[in-house]
């Protein structure tokens, strides 16, 4: 018996997901258990398994197009079942071929009532049931009209064409005697060769060509949103790292027997946490009318992985020590580069660290990652002349860099918050009190 898949739920807080590959081809068998296709969403990408053992009758839903929860995805059956009744049930309506659905909407085509006798005779004859108008009852397709419309197929320098076909070609100014294909020439293989054609002169003209990954996608569309709807001001300040750095190795060099290293981020993740605390409505989020001050401290660590970026964060760092937002930095890190980060931590974050001191960057604006209320960017370590209570000293230096939406953090308070986390970078032993 035919079934349908859906789009899985794959975190409590995932409500619609991509088809971003799938693993078998309509026709093809596929196992119970087996992969059959990668669910994308918010820039994770999931395996998912065949819950049912048969043949991947009909794929339903385009690579890259986003669906709700539930939605059906594919039919998996036996060879031959007829599953138009379960697409019925569903209120399911068949498209046209993917590569057609954006050139014309003569392309699509609809679910009809057929015999069964019908049917065996469009299969055997290769047209596609879609195109036949039905006399029957309630316009129902039987076999004399199947054979009718086979027999009205024009013939294009010996090679057969459907009516419809022939109109789109016609339509469309595409030369049905170029397309080479043994048997009836369909509609799908006009939209393929227009689509083959439009391509190659984009290629000629532009230059190569690549899809748009769907991490890029999500990535660009919240970049947008961030810079549209967010009026936000960047605030930098310089930080004498001279105490961060002899107490970070005083704390590695303590530990090292237990391999595990202390970082700046993880550092700096502390600081954030107690001057979020300090300062409420920086660590909020604007919903429609209302502003939302978050109890906890979930902050984000921005993580270059291949074909984009991710941003999981730690859930409440406020009540976390030193060592155990390393280890759980340490572990997040390395699962976002393996590509094995669960849906919940990419969400729910309330504050985000960017570092780009590591790529020797001195100065740079961060975006903020809506909807959070400000991100804090970390600059490289630059060794600087600097005055100090009359003296020339050579101090080792970084810019902070803090974006604050401005409806939410106003300048002073801005002001304030990364003179705080200056003052705890500055003097660390601070974070013990």
């Amino acid at each position: 018996m035919a079934t349908l898949v859906t789009m899985p739920k794959l975190g409590l807080t995932m409500n619609s997901g991509s088809i971003a590959e799938w693993k078998k081809k309509e026709g093809e068998s596929i196992a119970k258990g087996e992969p059959f296709f990668v669910v994308a969403t918010d820039k994770l990408t999931f395996d998912v398994e065949s819950p049912e053992e048969g043949v991947l009758l009909k794929i339903l839903v385009h690579v890259h197009e986003d669906v709700p929860v539930g939605t059906p995805l594919a039919v998996v059956g036996q060879v031959g079942e007829d599953y138009t009744s379960l697409l019925e049930e569903k209120d399911i309506v068949k498209s046209g071929s993917r590569d057609s659905m954006d050139i014309s909407s003569s392309v699509s085509t609809r679910l009809v009532k057929a015999s069964p006798l019908a049917k065996k005779t469009a299969r055997d004859l290769g047209i596609d049931i879609s195109e036949i108008k039905g006399t029957g009852p309630e316009g129902r397709v039987v076999k004399k009209d199947v054979v009718a419309f086979s027999q009205a197929v024009p013939l294009v320098r010996g090679a057969k064409a459907s009516p419809v076909a022939c109109k789109m070609a016609s339509d469309l100014g595409v030369d049905l005697a170029t397309i080479d294909k043994e048997g009836r020439i369909m509609k799908e293989d006009v939209a393929a060769a227009l689509l083959s054609s439009q391509k190659s002169l984009a290629s000629a003209q532009i230059g190569k060509r690549i899809p748009l990954t769907n991490m890029r996608k999500v990535i660009g569309e919240r970049m947008l949103l961030s810079a549209t709807t967010i009026p936000s001001v960047t605030y930098n300040i310089d930080v004498d790292f001279s105490q961060l750095i002899t107490m970070r190795q005083t704390i590695n060099k303590g530990i090292e027997k237990r391999g595990i290293k202390i970082s700046f981020n993880d550092i700096f993740m502390k600081i954030c946490a107690q001057a979020l605390l300090e300062f409420p409505m920086t660590n909020a989020s604007l919903e429609e009318q209302e502003v939302v001050l978050h109890e906890n401290v979930n902050i984000g660590l921005a993580v270059a992985v291949e074909g984009g970026l991710v941003v999981p964060n730690i859930k409440a760092v406020q009540d976390k020590s030193l060592l155990q937002i390393a280890l759980e930095s340490a572990d997040i890190v390395e699962r976002a580069r393996s590509n094995r980060l669960e849906l919940e931590e990419m969400q729910g974050g309330t504050f985000t660290i960017t570092n780009l001191g590591m790529f020797g960057v001195h100065n740079f604006t961060p975006i903020i990652n809506p909807p959070e209320a400000c991100i804090l960017g970390i600059n490289a370590i630059v060794e600087k002349t600097v005055v100090v209570g009359g003296e020339i000293k050579i101090l080792p230096i970084s810019t902070l860099s803090v974006s604050a939406d401005h409806r939410l953090v106003d300048g002073a308070d801005a002001a304030k918050f990364i003179a705080r986390i200056k003052e705890l970078a500055e003097n660390p032993y601070l974070l013990l009190l």
